[in-house]
């Protein structure tokens, strides 16, 4: 939860405050390093991180090369939010003690990496960590780690996109160098938890056993909140009161009420005009004896009205999980029901928000694909089952907490509460929460057809793998009877078998890390490419819901397991399998599209580049009787696949110049090397500007070409010819040739392939 500490002014306390220093300065000079490590250790315990901080560097000046210090001292760090110094320490304990001594320094070392942003950093300590904890696969370090390896895939290609939300923090009064808490809207009224001290004097920070979170209000005009208040009859000496939440009708006031251990309960009063009154706990059916209950909002769903909290009441999945009680009358708690596990996870699910215009729930959690810490993500009501949460996505999440989201449906503008760098601190980047607002330009700029397919573009290239020979094993065909997701689950069958393969011959942990590099792969690749291409077709959809005619550019590979006459065919087929499953995509949406039926005029058309083996790394074995390396390697998994490279419109009354090919690829099979070969590659100009070639790039000296000429009238036809020497070349290899023209994207490319003996 969050930290105890105080802020006061004036004189008194600040004179107090030096005296107090200066007795602490002169003692710890002759303080041994276990006297410091004790009271840092102390401070730790009572949540004085600040301070903790400050002696565990006393004592590292006497001794740093003390693993346990580093340990704590990372600890500390850790807890006071300090993210980019955590990191540095976690990684100087884990690379002394590779998790022997302290089990979570490989853990929490990879959290901090996913805390900064850094993803690619993170994944592979991430791999690193679900190698340590393998042995129980049950654990929740191992099961996290999974989790996290997924999450930092998502990341990656998350990063690339930014919704157009506007997102800024409140100003003071409500925000300050403590943390404040979003909470809910109420008669023009931000109702908000905040770690305010009386005092306005904010420059010294003072920690104290009877601090507490309360509740204020701030009252909303055009915008702007002022007569920060606190709500007294809620307050309680001793006692931490926050997450406030009206009843539907306003008769209620509902809250939450923490002992300074943080266990909480759930209490409501009447509203009584500007007084809530008659305070009393819910009962036990909400406040189980022995568990949590807190983070209450109630509201409306269809009919009923709901109460909606975070409790880890018994069977819980982990942490705490977000439940619901439907109340009758007004004072009748039905018993509670869990979200189940489609949403509730090993890691807390907190802060229920409910948004009765869209009928979604939204919610904080760590376990989710995200970008570190807890994430907010809604899912949609379907007859109270809620299912497949939504990362709101950038710039309303970040890679740190994000979390307390409401909405204020009247003024069109959302809240929320985050720690990311741009907070009001005393003397941590990233210690406290502020409340941000997040709201839609009042006026957005329609993006342009091209705008709307770079968006488009970013979430390319989309790679999908395959099994070896897959699909339609021991053909030439280049048409797949199947799909690509008949392909997909197919090839997930068959995990096990690759793990089994993989790891033939080894023992102990050289087995145990091939079964792993195995798990990864899926996970990584096959599984993370299905997972790109549902959100690269959702958002196709919607372009080609425009009336946007697209061409999608996809090419595919092979391992070089089989010849190159034979790979050829079986990567049309990959590209093909691929076709079959867009005309099969949500009960065929893309159908019209696909056979130029649209009444919209929208079309979706194909440039496939089928380049079999010869982009393959030619250190894979081609050894069909070394299955192990040639078929169920990592390395040959890889290279069996397609991938979606990128999108661009077809328009005609572009003002771009269209260069269009009979075929942009030649195969010539199998050469002698010396062997001069050559391909004339034919194209139009049926774009309605004039077509200027105004650059052509060889991939080697050894490839020469010829240009017909370089200007092309709308209509007229040319032709390059290429030379390719193969004196220089060896095995399986391909040449290209990028042409730069005043075409959609700029450039178009030639490819020669051959095997050369």
């Amino acid at each position: 939860m969050m930290q105890m500490k105080k802020k006061r002014s004036g004189f008194s306390v600040h004179f107090a405050l030096l005296i107090l220093q200066a007795f602490f300065v002169t003692n710890v000079v002759g303080q041994t390093y276990d006297q410091l490590v004790e009271f840092a250790d102390q401070k730790m315990q009572e949540r004085d991180y600040f301070y903790a901080i400050k002696n565990y560097e006393r004592a590292m000046k006497i001794d740093s090369n003390s693993v346990e210090i580093l340990w704590k001292y990372a600890e500390a760090l850790r807890h006071y939010k300090n993210y980019p110094k955590a990191e540095l320490y976690y990684s100087k304990v884990y690379s002394r003690e590779n998790a022997r001594i302290y089990n979570r320094s490989v853990f929490w070392l990879a959290t901090m990496q996913q805390y900064n942003g850094k993803y690619d950093e993170a994944l592979e300590t991430w791999k690193t960590a679900k190698k340590v904890y393998k042995k129980d696969r049950d654990s929740y370090e191992y099961l996290k780690s999974k989790q996290m390896i997924v999450s930092c895939l998502w990341a990656r290609r998350a990063v690339r996109d930014t919704s157009d939300y506007i997102v800024e923090p409140l100003p003071q009064p409500v925000n300050t160098k403590n943390a404040e808490f979003a909470g809910t809207i109420h008669n023009n009224k931000l109702y908000f938890s905040s770690l305010k001290a009386d005092s306005i004097n904010f420059s010294e920070e003072v920690y104290t056993a009877d601090y507490s979170i309360q509740i204020y209000s701030a009252d909303q005009e055009d915008s702007v909140f002022n007569n920060v208040m606190l709500e007294k009859d809620v307050a309680k000496k001793g006692w931490n009161s926050a997450n406030g939440s009206f009843s539907p009708d306003g008769k209620r006031f509902y809250f939450s009420r923490c002992n300074s251990a943080y266990e909480c309960k759930i209490f409501v009063g009447k509203v009584e005009g500007d007084r809530i009154t008659d305070i009393d706990s819910l009962g036990e059916i909400i406040n189980e004896p022995g568990y949590i209950s807190t983070m209450p909002h109630c509201t409306n769903v269809g009919e009923y009205e709901v109460l909606f909290f975070a409790s880890n009441i018994n069977f819980n999945y982990g942490g705490l999980d977000i439940w619901y009680s439907v109340i009758k009358d007004g004072n009748q708690y039905m018993l509670p029901k869990s979200l189940g596990s489609d949403i509730n996870t090993p890691d807390d699910e907190i802060c229920p928000f409910y948004d009765t215009i869209e009928n979604r729930l939204y919610f904080s959690s760590s376990w989710f694909p995200g970008f570190g810490g807890q994430d907010i993500f809604y899912v949609q009501n379907y007859n109270f089952t809620f299912k497949d949460p939504v990362n709101l996505g950038l710039p309303i999440n970040s890679s740190k907490n994000d979390i307390y989201y409401i909405i204020d449906q009247e003024n069109d503008v959302s809240y929320f509460s985050s720690n990311r760098e741009g907070v009001q601190y005393a003397k941590n980047p990233t210690c406290c929460s502020d409340i941000f607002t997040a709201r839609l330009p009042k006026e957005p700029d329609p993006p342009d057809r091209f705008e709307s397919l770079a968006d488009l573009n970013k979430k390319l290239p989309v790679r999908l793998y395959f099994h070896n020979d897959r699909p339609d094993p021991d053909t030439r065909d280049t048409i797949a009877s199947i799909t690509y997701m008949q392909s997909y689950y197919n090839y997930l069958k068959l995990k096990k078998k690759y793990k089994k393969e993989y790891s033939s011959g080894l023992s102990g942990d050289d087995a145990e890390e091939a079964k792993e590099d195995i798990d990864d792969f899926f996970v990584e690749y096959v599984q993370q490419g299905v997972i790109d291409l549902e959100e690269f077709l959702r958002l196709l959809v919607i372009e080609l819901e425009k009336g946007y005619e697209i061409e999608m550019s996809i090419q595919g590979f092979a391992s070089p397991l089989a010849k190159t006459d034979y790979n050829v065919p079986l990567t049309k087929r990959r590209i093909s399998s691929l076709i079959n499953y867009l005309r099969e995509y949500q009960g065929g949406v893309l159908r019209p599209y696909l056979d130029g039926t649209a009444q919209n005029g929208g079309r979706l058309t194909f440039v496939g580049n089928p380049y079999g083996e010869y982009t393959a790394d030619q250190l894979i074995s081609d050894n069909p009787n070394d299955a192990k390396n040639s078929i169920f390697s990592r390395k040959a998994g890889m290279e069996r696949r397609i991938e979606i490279q990128s999108v661009s419109l077809i328009t005609k009354d572009s003002s771009y110049a269209k260069m269009d090919f009979l075929k942009q690829t030649h195969d010539f099979g199998a050469s002698k090397k010396g062997d001069i070969l050559t391909w004339e590659f034919k194209f139009t100009n049926t774009g309605k500007e004039t077509l200027e070639v105004t650059d052509l790039v060889e991939s080697t000296d050894h490839l020469t070409y010829e240009l017909s000429q370089s200007v092309f009238e709308p209509g007229e036809s040319g032709s390059i010819l290429l030379t390719w020497d193969t004196s220089e070349a060896s095995g399986i290899t391909y040449c290209r040739l990028t042409i730069h023209a005043n075409i959609k994207g700029g450039k178009r490319e030639l490819t020669l392939t051959s095997e050369v003996h």
